[in-house]
């Protein structure tokens, strides 16, 4: 049995007393594609803005999140970071006044851990040759789909075990979609774990192994994607989604 490098049990979050996400059970294992659907307010960005706490307001978060065998439902978001567990938030991770040469350059070294890996700048460009041809530009004049590509380069840069993308095919081209989430691919063959929120049902299911059906803060269904396709609670929601 592949170990979990995540682990969740009894995770509530709430704001001023209204519970916007309670799940029960979640994991993700080593190499794993998980992905967490569901329609616009299900608590998808809630969920791994608490994994990672981090949030943009003050909720009260309960319940144990084990990662790569420690408790760190208790840590700071910079804890997280510093221990490979890394979020690109739905507004990207890039700064805009500088290249994307510069964005690619860190002081941070990660703490060496079995399957951890660090990526360099040259594996960046090997994953987004587009991002090599632009690496004098500034991130301000990046597209919105090479934005997300950067983005996701200087998280791989901090060495992630997991890496967790809040709505990375937001705003994009359809084929710029493709490309980003077949990436997830690529990652996870070489033992990268990722958690993957989805609004674009149709394209997570593309590239996760399991999908996590979430509505309004819990995980009504759960399973391999390949069977949870053609399932019409996950029809009800990217049509939900596509309707909001």
């Amino acid at each position: 049995m592949i170990a979990s490098v995540l682990q969740v049990r009894d995770l509530q979050v709430a704001y001023a007393g209204n519970r916007a996400v309670d799940v029960k059970s979640l994991h993700v294992a080593r190499g794993e594609v998980v992905g967490v659907v569901g329609a616009n307010g299900a608590g998808k960005s809630t969920l791994v803005n608490a994994l990672t706490g981090w949030s943009r307001g003050k909720p009260k978060v309960t319940g144990e999140v084990e990662f790569a065998g420690q408790r760190v439902d208790s840590w700071a978001a910079h804890e997280h970071v510093r221990a490979g567990m890394l979020l690109v938030p739905e507004g990207r991770l890039v700064f805009g006044g500088m290249s994307v040469e510069e964005n690619l350059s860190t002081a941070f070294v990660p703490v060496a851990a079995p399957g951890r890996k660090v990526y360099a700048r040259d594996e960046i460009y090997e994953l987004f040759p587009r991002l090599k041809e632009r690496r004098q530009h500034l991130g301000s004049q990046l597209s919105g789909g090479e934005r997300q590509m950067l983005g996701i380069g200087r998280a791989l840069m901090m060495g992630p075990q997991l890496l967790l993308l809040d709505e990375p095919s937001i705003g994009l081209a359809p084929m710029l979609v493709a490309q980003v989430l077949q990436t997830m691919r690529t990652l996870a063959a070489s033992g990268l774990s990722i958690l993957l929120v989805e609004q674009n049902v149709r394209a997570a299911i593309d590239v996760v192994d399991r999908l996590v059906l979430l509505d309004r803060g819990r995980v009504v269904m759960e399973g391999p994607a390949a069977e949870m396709g053609n399932d019409p609670r996950i029809a009800q929601a990217y049509l939900g989604a596509h309707a909001a």
